[in-house]
């Protein structure tokens, strides 16, 4: 396929604002479209913000109250700023779009960025996004004392972890040796070009994931390479590994419509 350019929109000082970078995909999005530019990336780092997907549930937003951006990407919410990396390709795909494929596509490149750090990551089935699994059931540290065959988030339907402390907060899902969501992922494909991206967790203060039920998923948590790594990475360091996969996997992709299946 076509060259992947890349456009680096601001970070640290300069992040940028969420309905700006909103904006700027809009305008991209039309010119791909209209084929008056190549398929193109924004890099960035956000302000801090909660944006929800279409599959948001009124359960898993704040409790306080806390603004959230409702936007019209897939996915449920999740929350962007500093100290995470942010990539937005917006690129023209063959009809009819896989979906699908291209969020494989876009993982495999974040599970070979995380290896380039020494940090070994998969895909969950029926999850997206890239994940640090956690230990076997029986080899994990007890939840308050329980066992987690008895693990409340999971048996109870009005159990709530946002209210619980840190014991269950997702930001301590490594201290549980649970599975964490390293990076995640929610796209939207408009006349056949994608918009919205994907999010990695360099070194970001990982405590804004525990006033929302992250992805909508109560049972593990986040984490991030600084975190996972036991040292400091710095969006410096992660930027051009992130940009070097991305053009490795989405430019040699071999890029198929999606087969539809005849009765």
């Amino acid at each position: 396929m076509a060259e992947l350019g890349f456009v680096r929109l601001g970070f640290g000082a300069e992040s940028v604002e969420y309905t700006q970078a909103w904006e700027e995909q809009r305008r991209v999005h039309a010119a791909r479209f209209a084929d008056e530019m190549e398929d193109t990336c924004l890099l960035l780092e956000h302000l801090p913000v909660y944006t929800a997907g279409r599959r948001t549930d009124p359960s898993e937003r704040p409790l306080d109250g806390t603004p959230v951006i409702d936007v019209d990407r897939g996915g449920k919410i999740t929350w962007h700023g500093p100290g995470q990396l942010v990539g937005y390709p917006i690129m023209k795909l063959p009809r009819p779009v896989d979906v699908v494929a291209h969020v494989r596509r876009l993982e495999e490149a974040l599970i070979r960025t995380a290896a380039d750090f020494g940090l070994e990551t998969t895909r969950v089935e029926g999850r997206s996004g890239v994940w640090v699994l956690g230990d076997p059931v029986e080899e994990r540290p007890k939840i308050g004392g329980l066992s987690l065959d008895f693990d409340p988030r999971l048996a109870d339907e009005e159990f709530d972890p946002r209210l619980n402390g840190p014991e269950y907060a997702p930001s301590n899902a490594g201290q549980r040796r649970e599975d964490r969501k390293l990076a995640a992922i929610g796209i939207r494909v408009a006349k056949g070009v994608t918009m919205h991206g994907f999010a990695i967790n360099v070194n970001p203060d990982s405590t804004w994931f525990d006033r929302i039920i992250p992805c909508g998923i109560r049972d593990a948590g986040v984490t991030s390479l600084s975190y996972e790594l036991g040292r400091e990475v710095t969006i410096a360091e992660v930027l051009p590994v992130v940009e070097r996969h991305l053009k490795d996997v989405l430019e040699h992709a071999e890029l198929r419509p999606r087969e539809i299946e005849t009765a």
